[in-house]
């Protein structure tokens, strides 16, 4: 399904003229060997382009339309009209002077089957300079030498005649497609994703742009051990992939990847995403719905909210600016390295509208009441996911397979995984903090996962003074006494919960008879009348809801509902000071 889905995404772009044809690509070019039309080397300049990267500027590569590249492992294999210095000079600095003279000539030999019966200028001055040069020579030219420290890299270099691109010249560009479109070995299998007889592709493309992975790029798809292989088939011919379907889709995914506005990471998950058609007002809309991110897309705040409510409401979207069909097929894919290929974190398809709503009940099971401070109004994805990792950590990633399994949940409207809660949980108990992100955490995952025993009730976007939940009604309680503590010894450093919270939320018969002790001997510390007899109503209130006894232990759902009622107590606190 996502290479099907791939290939289409090539088609799309390649109608619109958006994607080089099959037989070209898109590569980064370091350099143009300009030689004259007698073959001899006349300059090599740089095509680098200056940049901002942050505080600084730096020099790029060039992005550059070039005949399709070939896959290497460990053998000797030459591109057409641009590759590194091994192959177009002859030299290296890997200590194997006789191989990269076997590159040289690979080189020379692919040029001359290619273009040896066009008669093209551009094709003789190439080929007269392969014939002519002598790679031992290399360094009497200062051309060369001033850039030895990039080509030594293995920077690409393309060829010019006369200062024009070689890639460009019309018969040249022909021959190169007869000589890619040809082969001459017969079909050998089916096509598991175009349905056709062909040959298999036996290299599957090398994609980049991936975090975390190697930087020359990765498979998707590769049979690197025999372990891998079955029936006696060999590397590619085990997945029957046609060379047409493989290349298409390994196109279509670089694209993606290498469109930056448009890509994300989450965790170690490089996230892309695409709609049949390939227009981009699809991908900017989706991600500024599901990772929360209006600021970074197209999309405006308000236009975003209007998205999501009709999306919830299952209306059509009537913005015409816009103009968003919601019954478009849209997809999303993650992946991440996997020591010699990718791993497919997720995989998400179904109609563009059917992404939103899902993504929008995933914010409306979100909402809870936040602090003044707090800048986001609904809760992006990748904050969600910090809210279970150590801040204070030196790596603060959240688990990678925690956090794919979330936004699996969060696009397909699935149960949240139980390791994202557990792992909220064990920030809670570590650093006695109930955040705004970690409260909605709890909330949206009890009110999803309805098997796990957390009454509704308690799951408000704000405090339910009615509730007569007994977990619920010790979180608010706790967060009284905490209070009356703070007035009493106004400017404290620690309060009782940074000692007992994590006793009062698991076993509150073994603490609160202290605390509420405690709290008389604060209370007494006191001296504004209004303010005792307040916290006096509000503890016989609170109290009057739990009984006369305090449970012995609390589950791990019982231990989310305190938690929920900490928070809220707290925050009406602080929202009737905002309020005065």
């Amino acid at each position: 399904m996502i290479l099907q889905a791939l290939v289409r995404h090539y088609e799309d772009l390649l109608e619109k003229g958006q994607i080089p044809q099959p037989g070209w690509g898109t590569e980064k070019v370091s350099f143009q060997l300009n030689i004259d039309s007698q073959g001899k080397l006349l300059d090599l300049v740089s095509l680098k382009r200056e940049i901002d990267n942050g505080k600084k500027k730096v020099m790029v590569p060039r992005d550059m339309q070039v005949p399709q590249r070939v896959k290497r492992a460990s053998g000797i294999s030459a591109n057409f009209l641009c590759d590194n210095s091994s192959y177009v000079f002859g030299i290296d600095e890997k200590g194997k002077p006789e191989r990269s003279r076997q590159c040289f000539q690979a080189f020379r030999k692919l040029h001359q089957d290619i273009l040896a019966a066009l008669d093209s200028e551009t094709a003789k001055a190439i080929l007269l300079f392969l014939d002519h040069w002598e790679p031992e020579k290399v360094k009497e030219y200062e051309c060369i030498v001033s850039h030895w420290k990039d080509l030594m890299k293995g920077a690409n270099i393309l060829l010019y005649v006369e200062g024009q691109p070689s890639v460009e010249d019309v018969k040249i560009r022909a021959a190169w497609q007869e000589h890619y479109d040809h082969t001459d070995e017969a079909a050998d299998c089916i096509c598991m994703v175009t349905g056709k007889k062909t040959k298999a592709a036996i290299l599957h493309p090398v994609i980049k742009g991936i975090y975390g992975a190697q930087a020359m790029g990765t498979s998707l798809v590769s049979y690197n051990a025999p372990a891998f292989c079955s029936y006696g088939k060999e590397q590619g011919k085990n997945a029957s992939v046609g060379e047409y379907a493989a290349a298409a889709y390994g196109a279509a995914l670089n694209h993606l990847l290498n469109d930056r506005e448009h890509v994300r990471s989450v965790g170690d998950t490089t996230v892309v995403c695409w709609a049949e058609g390939g227009e981009e007002k699809y991908q900017d809309a989706a991600l500024a719905a599901f990772l929360g991110e209006s600021d970074r897309s197209k999309i405006s705040e308000d236009d975003l909210r209007a998205i999501l409510k009709a999306a919830l409401r299952g209306d059509p979207l009537d913005m015409e600016e816009l103009d968003l069909d919601m019954d478009r097929p849209f997809y999303i894919l993650g992946l991440a390295p996997n020591a010699a290929r990718l791993s497919v974190r997720f995989f998400y398809q179904d109609s563009f509208g059917n992404l939103l709503r899902n993504v929008a009940r995933h914010y409306q099971r979100m909402e809870i009441i936040r602090p003044a401070k707090d800048p986001f109004e609904r809760l992006p994805v990748w904050k969600m996911l910090q809210e279970t990792v150590n801040q204070k950590a030196k790596d603060k990633s959240p688990s990678p397979q925690m956090a794919a399994d979330t936004m699996k949940a969060i696009l397909s409207d699935s149960y949240y995984p139980d390791s994202l809660v557990n792992g909220v949980m064990l920030r809670v108990r570590a650093e006695h903090n109930i955040t705004r992100g970690r409260a909605a955490i709890i909330k949206a995952f009890y009110l999803k996962n309805t098997n796990s025993k957390c009454p509704e009730e308690v799951l408000q976007m704000q405090l339910n003074g009615q509730s007569t939940n007994i977990p619920y009604n010790l979180g608010r309680l706790f967060a009284v006494l905490e209070h009356i503590q703070q007035e009493a010894n106004p400017g404290i450093n620690a309060t009782i919960k940074d000692k007992y919270f994590n006793t009062a939320a698991s076993t509150p018969s073994r603490i609160f008879p202290l605390l509420i002790n405690l709290s008389q001997k604060h209370l007494k510390k006191i001296k504004e009348m209004n303010k005792k007899v307040y916290f006096e109503k509000n503890i016989q209130d609170i109290m009057g809801k739990i009984g006369e006894e305090f449970p012995d232990r609390m589950t791990l759902p019982e231990q989310g509902s305190f938690q929920l009622g900490y928070y809220h107590q707290t925050q009406k606190r602080y929202q009737k000071k905002e309020e005065k």
